[in-house]
C-alpha cells in the first residue's frame, strides 16, 4: 500500500513546532538500531538516499506563511544534501552499548536547522564484535510513534539482500513558494474547509434536531459529558507532584533496559490485564522505590501517556495521537493489584469522549501569540512527573545495507518532564529507552536501577503464575539497566 504525505501540518504539529521556543520543551524523537556488522558506507548511502525518494518527508523542510496565517506547511527543499543528514563516526572506547548512548545524549540535545528537513542520521562504528549501530534523529513534527514504525518497514528491507530501485521524482512534491504565496493559499484553504463545515451542518442538522426534540436528556449529558472530558484534558498543574524530581533543564541523559516481551505480556495476563498494564506498573514501582531512596513517600505522580488515535488510511507523516494527562498511584505494593488498577485507569481515559477534540483545542492555541501558547503549554508540560509511551515495534526481521537489525531502542522527548520511558518491541524482545533530565534527576543511573527493579517484581508476577513444573523453569537474568549516558 502506498503512504501519502500532507503538505500541511495537522494543529497539534504546528502546536509542537510552535512551543520549541522554549528549548527545554524540544519534541526530538531518538531511534537506536544495533546492527550486526557494520555496512559497506556507500552501500549504506545509497539506500539512504533511496529511502529519502520513497519517504518523500526526508526531503521537506518547514515553511511558514506570512504574517502567521494558518499552519506552517512541508514544502521541498531543492537544496537538499544528503551529507549534511547522514554522518558517521568512530565509536569510543570500549566500543559498547554505552559508548554509544554516550554519543546519541549530544546528539538528542542539538537543535535542528529549522531551515533543513527534520531529520539527521548517524552510523557508528567500531563496536565490539565488529557491529555497528544507526542513531536516528527526527523531529516529532515528521511523525508519531507508531508513524515511525510504518516509516521503518519500508526503510529496513525484509530481506537481507536488496535490490534497489532507480530514483523517481517526489509523487506530489510542492516546489517552495513564497511565505506570502503560502498565506494566500491557506486562505483560501481555510474558506474551503469553513465551506465544507457548514455543509456537513446543514445536512447533520435534521437529525440533530431529532435527537434533540425526542432524546433531550441524553443529548444534554452527552454534551456535559464532553465539555467535561475537554476541561479535564486541558486542566492546568502547576508544578509536579514529585518533591524530588523539581527542577527542570537541558541537559539529558540516555539509559536503556532490555526485557523480554513473551515475559511482559505474562506478567500482563497474569493480572488479567495487558502488556502496557505490566509497563505502567513497573514504573509506578520504580518510582516508589526511587523516592524512597530519598527519604519520600509519594501517593501519586502525574504522568503523560501517549494515546493512538490513528484509524486506517492515516497519512503516516502527521501525528495522531493525544497525551493523556493523569495522576497515577505509585504507592500500591502489590505488583499485581497495581497491574489491575493502572491498567483501569488507562482503559478509562481512552474511552474519553474528548479524545476527538485534540486537534480542535490544539487549534485554538495556535490562535494565541507564539509566546502565550509557549508559556500556557510549558507551565503544564513542566508539571508533568514523567511520559509513559509503549510502541510495538517490528515483528519481522529487518535488514539494512546488508546488515542484520539486531536491536532497537526508542527514547521519546520528555517535553518539560522530569524523564520519558518509551517501550518498543523487536521480535520477540523489548527495549525501554530513558531520557532523562539531569537538572531533575542528579542520579539518573539510580533512576534507572530503580527502574528495571520495578520491572523485575512485575515479571516475577508472570513468571510464579506459569503452569508447568518449577524444575522445567529456566534461569533467567533480572532486567538490568544499561548505565546513563554523560
Amino acid at each position: 500500500m502506498s503512504e501519502h504525505f500532507d503538505s500541511r501540518m495537522n494543529q497539534s504539529d504546528a502546536t509542537m513546532w510552535r512551543i520549541e521556543r522554549d528549548p527545554s520543551l524540544r519534541t526530538t524523537i531518538v531511534g537506536l538500531a544495533i546492527l550486526s556488522e557494520s555496512p559497506q558506507w556507500e552501500r549504506l548511502r545509497t539506500r539512504i538516499e533511496e529511502i529519502t525518494w520513497e519517504i518523500p518527508r526526508l526531503r521537506q523542510k518547514v515553511m511558514t506563511p506570512a504574517f502567521g496565517i494558518g499552519t506552517p506547511r512541508w514544502v521541498q527543499d531543492e537544496d537538499f544534501d544528503l551529507d549534511y543528514h547522514l554522518r558517521r563516526v568512530v565509536a569510543p572506547e570500549p566500543g559498547d552499548l554505552q559508548a554509544v548512548l554516550d554519543l546519541a545524549g549530544p546528539i538528542a540535545m542539538t537543535a535542528f536547522d529549522r531551515a533543513r528537513p527534520l531529520w539527521e542520521f548517524t552510523l557508528v562504528e567500531g563496536l565490539a564484535d565488529g557491529r555497528a549501530a544507526l542513531i536516528q534523529k527526527i523531529h516529532h513534527c515528521l511523525t508519531d510513534g507508531v508513524g515511525a514504525i510504518r516509516m521503518a518497514r519500508i526503510a529496513f528491507d525484509e530481506q537481507q539482500h536488496h535490490s534497489h530501485s532507480p530514483h523517481r521524482p517526489l509523487a506530489g512534491g510542492e516546489h517552495r513558494p513564497s511565505g506570502l504565496r503560502l498565506a494566500m493559499d491557506t486562505m483560501a484553504e481555510q474558506a474551503a474547509d469553513a465551506a465544507h463545515l457548514v455543509g456537513r451542518t446543514a445536512n447533520a442538522m435534521p437529525d440533530a434536531m431529532s435527537d434533540i426534540m425526542f432524546h433531550p436528556m441524553r443529548v444534554a449529558n452527552t454534551v456535559v459529558g464532553t465539555a467535561q472530558s475537554i476541561v479535564k484534558m486541558v486542566r492546568p498543574a502547576k508544578e509536579p507532584l514529585s518533591p524530588v524530581m523539581r527542577d527542570r533543564g537541558m541537559s539529558r541523559r540516555l539509559a536503556t533496559i532490555d526485557l523480554s516481551l513473551a515475559e511482559l505480556k505474562d506478567a500482563g495476563h497474569a493480572a488479567g490485564g495487558t502488556m502496557n498494564d505490566a509497563f505502567l506498573a513497573a514504573i509506578a514501582g520504580g518510582m516508589r522505590r526511587y523516592h524512597q531512596r530519598h527519604g519520600v513517600e509519594v501517593a501519586r505522580l502525574r504522568v503523560t501517556m501517549p494515546i493512538n488515535l490513528r484509524v486506517q488510511g492515516d497519512a503516516i507523516g502527521n501525528n495522531r495521537f493525544t497525551p493523556a494527562r493523569f495522576a497515577l498511584p505509585i504507592d500500591v505494593v502489590d505488583p499485581t493489584e497495581r497491574m489491575q488498577q493502572l491498567g483501569e485507569m488507562a482503559r478509562s481515559w481512552r474511552k474519553e469522549p474528548g479524545l476527538k477534540f485534540t486537534d480542535v483545542v490544539a487549534g485554538a492555541l495556535n490562535l494565541m501569540p507564539e509566546a502565550m501558547t509557549t508559556a500556557v503549554l510549558g507551565s503544564m508540560l513542566k508539571a508533568i512527573d514523567f511520559v509513559a509511551t509503549n510502541v510495538p515495534g517490528m515483528d519481522r526481521p529487518a535488514h539494512l545495507a546488508g546488515a542484520t537489525v539486531e536491536q532497537q531502542f526508542a527514547f521519546a522527548p520528555p517535553s518539560g518532564a522530569a524523564f520519558s520511558a518509551a517501550l518498543l518491541s523487536h521480535l520477540d524482545h523489548c527495549t525501554l529507552g530513558l531520557v532523562i533530565d539531569h537538572a531533575a534527576v542528579r542520579d539518573p543511573e539510580v533512576l534507572a536501577a530503580c527502574i528495571a527493579e520495578g520491572f523485575e517484581e512485575v515479571l516475577e508476577v508472570g513468571r510464579a503464575s506459569a503452569r508447568r513444573p518449577r524444575a522445567a523453569k529456566k534461569t533467567r537474568a533480572p532486567a538490568r539497566p544499561r548505565n546513563a549516558a554523560h
